[in-house]
């Protein structure tokens, strides 16, 4: 059953961290099997407190365990690093059936 991990970020040095982490990021989802279905910023906040501006991203895993072999990854655990003091995200990780069109 696919996975999906959603990113809710508020990025405080966007060149920075598109230069650093992002570039990291984006190699490594790809070489780990996920691939991106959405990375925007400019999210319009409707209800809550997230906060206008941030960013939403979502990847696409074959499963929860491809999507955690990313996330646990030295690799990965590097990556995360470049993202200190220039972003403060919430990560989200679920597993649900693609929805028939």
């Amino acid at each position: 059953m696919p996975a999906y991990m959603i990113v809710t970020a508020t990025i405080s040095d966007r060149e920075a961290f598109l230069a650093g982490y992002g570039a990291k990021a984006a190699s490594l989802v790809e070489a780990f099997g996920g691939k991106y279905l959405m990375r925007a910023p400019g999210v319009q906040l409707l209800e809550g407190n997230f906060g206008d501006g941030g960013s939403v991203v979502i990847s696409e895993w074959a499963s929860r365990e491809a999507a955690l072999a990313f996330w646990n990854s030295p690799e990965y655990g590097a990556a995360r690093t470049l993202r200190q003091g220039v972003a403060e995200c919430q990560v989200l990780l679920i597993e649900a059936p693609a929805i028939a069109g």
